[in-house]
């Protein structure tokens, strides 16, 4: 079977659901279990909620670190969705210290607010560009100041201002949008996210995509 689009099951995440946001974009995306599946796949998705230690471990337990990294140097279009996304980053220091993916040099930081500002950044916020005006081809078409629909207490703390594609303030400015070649990820939820989210997914389908490798790579790192 061929996959186009490959939803990554490790056990963690609101499958269904984006499952379900492609599905209202014309997109039969196809929730995947195996390394075989997610090598094979056109462009990938890496959802999740929860928390990083048990992601990350997650991932290695069923195989899949490698895979993400195999997929990802090979120039296929790749979405992180909120904790997906900070897979990405390098570490994380959600309750210890925990080695990601380091696809995207970075790490993963808690939100050290005003008290004033509740934790988690639960609801409705706002994209602003960054000051250095990065064009990211996953925001095509949507305005510089669109709502989004955001769940999280930690944030990514990227190495490289040129990868944040959009900020977004909650007491501070945080990166909302990460974009690194064909490595583009999100913290809101797009599939929450309606009209705005709905194009979002529009223009990540939209991507140009590189050919399959003929096998999966299954070892972890």
């Amino acid at each position: 079977m061929t996959i186009t689009t490959a939803i990554i099951d490790y056990g963690m995440g609101n499958l269904r659901s984006v499952q379900k946001a492609f599905e209202k974009v014309g997109e039969q995306a196809t929730i995947c279990h195996s390394a075989s599946e997610i090598a094979g796949a056109d462009r990938i998705v890496l959802p999740g909620v929860g928390a990083f230690r048990d992601a990350i471990a997650a991932l290695h337990r069923h195989d899949l670190v490698q895979v993400i990294r195999d997929v990802t140097d090979a120039g296929r279009p790749f979405l992180g969705i909120c904790l997906g996304m900070q897979l990405l980053l390098d570490m994380s220091w959600e309750d210890g210290e925990y080695e990601g993916l380091g696809i995207i040099p970075g790490e993963v930081r808690r939100f050290e607010l005003p008290p004033e500002f509740k934790i988690p950044h639960m609801g409705w916020n706002q994209l602003q560009p960054p000051a250095h005006a990065k064009t990211c081809p996953l925001l095509k078409n949507i305005p510089a100041d669109a709502w989004f629909y955001f769940v999280h207490s930690y944030h990514a703390a990227n190495s490289n201002p040129d990868d944040t594609a959009a900020e977004t303030d909650y007491g501070k400015l945080f990166t909302s949008v990460l974009c690194r070649g064909n490595v583009m990820a999100t913290q809101f939820h797009p599939e929450k996210s309606q009209t705005h989210g709905q194009t979002l997914l529009r223009n990540f389908l939209g991507l140009p995509t590189q050919a399959p490798t003929e096998t999966a790579t299954t070892t972890t790192s």
